[in-house]
This record gives C-alpha cells, structure tokens and sequence, in this order.
C-alpha cells in the first residue's frame, strides 16, 4: 500500500451500513475500557521486552533492506524471517497457495488463534543509500525498499516472541499465527491466500504497515477495490521493410487497445482510476512483433464496478485485435483486491494501545534527517511527527486522505475481523513508491518506529488473548454491521493462479550486485556502519 494513498476524498458506498455502525456505538463497549490488573501488569512486560529486543529489531529491519527484493521473488526475505521464528519454536508451512515465498508460522495451541501479517516485498528502481539526503544508489537500476516494507514483519515478530514468553508462562491458550504479504505491489498474493484457506481459522488478523505516523481507523478505509490483468496479443512476424503486407503487428494491437481505452476514459465515471504499461512491444524495430502485451490496473469503488471495468477493457481487447487482424491471446488475472474494512472493536482496543505506547522517542539526528529530506523533496521541513491521532471513523480518514490507491489486505479484512496497524517508521512529504522512502528505512528513525509499533501489536495481541469479550464484539461487528449486506466473493477466478513468474527476470539482473551489498550483523553493528554512512547524511541535500 503506497504510502501516497493514505489521504484520499472519501468515496460514498451505497449502502446504509455506517448508519449502523453509528447506532451500534453506544453497545461497542470494547474490552479496551476495562481496567484488569493482571493485563496492565502483562501490558508493561511486553513493552519491556520489546525494549530488551532493540537490537533484534535493528538487525531485522537492516538485513531486509539489504535483500531488497521485487514481489515473488522475496527469496532470501522469506528464508530469513521464517528461520527467525522457526529458531524461536514456530512451526513453518512453505508455499503456502501454491507461492513459494508465502510462508505460515505458528506457534501455541487451540483458541483464539490471531494471526499477524506484514507485506516483504519491495520497489522497482528504489535502490538507495540509507540515512542520506540525495539520490544514492547502491545498486544502479535496482529494486530496494521504497515503501518501507522490510519493517512489518519485524514488527509482528517482535510482538510475537514477547508475547509468546508471557503465553508459556502464564499458560494462557490460544495460536499465534505469522504470515506475510507478498508480492503486495502487484496486488498479487492475499486472494489467493484467502481461497487457500490461510485464514478459515483465525479469529482476529492484526496487520501492520509502515506510516510516518500511529493511524487507526474503523470502517471502510478510503481505498479502491482492483483488478490487475495483462492482456498478450498474437500476430505474425515479417520483415519490417521488406515485406511489412506479410506482418500482423501485435504491438499495434496493444496500442489499438490503449488509444480505445483513453478514448473510452472520456465516458467512464470519474471515481474510476485506471492505468497501464506495455511489458512487450516486440523485439526490435526491423521484426513485425508477433507478440506484444498490456498490464493494466484497474480501480473503483467496489467489486461490482471494477468487474465491469474489467469487462469493458476485455471486450475492448477483442476490438483491438480484430481492427489489426491479430489473436487476443490470453487474458491473465495478476491481481486483485477489495476496499478494506477494519474492524471497530479491535481498532479501538489498538488505539487505547496506541495511547499507552506514546511516538517513538526522536532524537535530534532523527529529526535533522527527516527535516533535510523535507527540503530535498520541496516540502515543508516539518520534521517528524510528535503527535498521535485520534481513532478515526471513516468519514475522518477519508477526509485525512490525499490520493486513491489500493491493498489486497482489504480481501483478508472481508473473510477475517482485521485491523491495520499504521506505524511511525517513515519521514513525511515523501512521494511513495520512490527512493526517497527508502531512506529513512534502516536507520533509527524505522528502528525506533518498529520498536514502538511492535509493542502496541504485542499490547493489541494480549488484548484478544485475555479479554473473551472483545473478541465478541469483533465478531459480532464482523457478521451483523461489516458483512450484513455485503458478503465477499473473489475477483479471481477459479483458474486464475498465482503469478510467480512476476519480476524473475530483473532479480536475476540484479540479484548478484546486490548480494555483494547484504548486510552481515556479525562485522556490522548496522547497515550504516557497514556502508560506511556517518548518519544523519545531510549536506548537499538536493535530489
């Protein structure tokens, strides 16, 4: 989930469900407002020894950095995390539906079982030097962490592992569940995870996401429901200057399509967003293509519209293939999603967390970081955020919102009651998606925000653990006000299989160059040190 899209105009579903939930409100007790001795005392141990694991924590999020690996190819990330947990007792099922880096990790036994989930995968050409304030690659051309995602599931493994001691010694039953988000840009792993049935156990999912601040909401978060979908062209190939009348160009089938679509653009709704990139336009100029190809992504408010823009751009790929006398091929399902929708309940018993916890404790180099990468990015250089945000309703996360973007976490929020943590482990006035985010993210200001994240998850997973009745809440909220009306079905389809062909190429590109560049916390105490970074890395800052 980009961290441009947090701040979007909110997009009114037709549905009269928020009524609902409003007159639900006063029965929406939460268990957060109970005051039990023995938990507060529980509470204050986990943070405690969230604390002691500091170092645990800044080795993880370094080491994920280094990897820095593109969506499906999340090789030595996945390798890495599920030893971690597997040292630590979890038990480790690989290739969970049919992904190879898609991993569960459980440790416990019996009722509730809460699971943790994170995304690992990483951004295209994001490869950046941490802790500096100006474009530095490590790696030119490389993928890397623009979007933070080499610090969720550090997070949940801290949280995890400190509550997991507290469990062994008070006894106290139930599953802990680790999971992570692959191949999320793409959009391209939960669906599949939810018709595999990860998830037809679990009470509650706590997720979590890299933010440059705490933000907890309730009900439909200001996002798009998605459909990504490559659309591969025949033809026939000929000589390109001596015999063009023998060729059927299959790139002039992608193009056909694209110019349909942006005249079709001018007739659609304007909640829709849709856009694309040509991943085969031929081989080289003198060759009629025989093969060409389109990705698209397309977005709208809910499954019923995106289907039919889906549709739309189907049948203008069958138009497009006939006006140049070409085959449509193959229409390949990469990805899709529903809007999230978190759970009341659970996100009030996260934010009183929250509360509890308090931001991160930035220190003058912290905040002379964020403030130069401000100034790099032409942003106010406000520094980081101090300040913690009320719990928001929809209608105040929509208006907090400033972009519309998409997660595949929402086709998870509509099988299971869930919650997104948003963490503060990012500087603000960053793009998303783009080098800059990466900068921050093995440094302290992501160590810091990991810590602190980690220990409202840990809070959070004791909550549900210990307190029967939130987890009633949850689920009443979950079947008579989230899905009284409105009940999930998947946007793949029965045949449609994961995509984990995605990105092989360019990891293979860029894979042995990177490599060279992993960090080795038994000769570095950070990723910093071992690149030689003295942070904060703040003169000169220009992009």
């Amino acid at each position: 989930m980009p961290l441009s899209h947090r701040r979007m105009p909110r997009l009114r579903l037709p549905s009269i469900r928020l009524l609902a939930v409003c007159a639900l409100a006063p029965a929406l007790v939460g268990a957060q407002s109970t005051s039990d001795p023995r938990l507060e005392r529980l509470k204050s141990e986990t943070a405690r020894a969230i604390d002691a694991r500091a170092k645990l924590a800044q080795q993880m999020v370094d080491q994920v950095f280094s990897f820095g690996e593109l969506g499906m190819q999340e090789v030595e990330t996945s390798k890495y995390l599920a030893a971690i947990l597997e040292r630590n007792g979890f038990t480790i099922v690989r290739g969970v539906a049919g992904i190879p880096t898609a991993w569960t990790a459980r440790w416990g036994s019996g009722k509730p079982v809460i699971a943790l989930g994170s995304d690992i995968d990483g951004i295209p050409q994001s490869n950046q030097r941490p802790g500096t304030a100006s474009r530095a690659w490590l790696v030119p051309g490389a993928p890397g962490h623009g979007e933070g995602h080499n610090s969720g599931v550090p997070l949940n493994i801290l949280a995890a592992l400190s509550v997991k001691e507290i469990m062994t010694r008070e006894k106290i039953p139930g599953t802990i569940m680790l999971w992570p988000g692959v191949a999320e840009e793409q959009l391209a792993s939960k669906a599949f995870f939810v018709r595999a049935g990860v998830f037809k156990d679990v009470d509650a999912n706590l997720f979590a996401h890299v933010d440059d601040e705490f933000r907890i909401s309730w009900g439909d978060e200001p996002a798009l429901a998605i459909i990504s979908a490559i659309f591969k062209f025949k033809g026939q190939s000929a000589h390109a200057a001596l015999a063009p009348w023998r060729g059927r160009s299959a790139l002039d089938a992608v193009m056909n399509m694209a110019n349909a679509w942006e005249f079709h653009r001018e007739h659609m709704e304007l909640t829709q967003r849709s856009h694309y990139v040509i991943t085969d336009g031929g081989d080289q100029p003198n060759v009629v293509p025989s093969t060409a190809a389109i990705w698209f992504y397309f977005r709208e408010r809910d499954p019923e519209r995106v289907t039919k823009v889906f549709d739309d751009a189907k049948q203008l790929a069958k138009a497009a293939a006939m006006a140049t006398f070409t085959t449509l091929d193959t229409v390949q399902v990469i990805g899709s999603a529903w809007r999230p929708h978190f759970n009341r309940p659970i996100a009030q018993a996260m934010h009183a967390n929250v509360t509890r916890v308090g931001m991160p404790a930035w220190d003058e180099k912290d905040q002379q970081m964020a403030r130069a990468v401000q100034r790099m990015m032409s942003r106010p250089d406000s520094g980081l955020r101090t300040g913690i945000p009320k719990l928001r309703s929809p209608e105040e996360a929509a208006a907090a919102s400033a972009g519309l973007g998409s997660d595949d976490i929402g086709d998870v929020t509509w099988t299971v009651p869930s919650v997104t943590l948003y963490y503060p482990a990012n500087i603000s006035g960053t793009p998303g998606h783009n080098w800059a985010n990466a900068i921050a993210m093995a440094t302290p200001i992501a160590h810091k925000g990991v810590i602190a994240g980690a220990k409202v998850q840990a809070m959070t997973l004791l909550d549900l653990l210990l307190q029967p009745q939130l987890l009633v809440e949850a689920k009443d909220y979950f079947a008579n006000v989230q899905t009284k009306s409105v009940k999930y079905y998947p946007l793949i389809a029965p045949s449609d299989q994961p995509a984990i062909w995605l990105n092989a190429e360019k990891m293979e590109k860029y894979r042995p160059a990177m490599r060279k560049l992993y960090y080795d916390p038994t000769r570095y105490d950070s990723y910093l040190q071992q690149l030689n970074v003295v942070y904060p890395a703040v003169q000169d800052a220009v992009p």
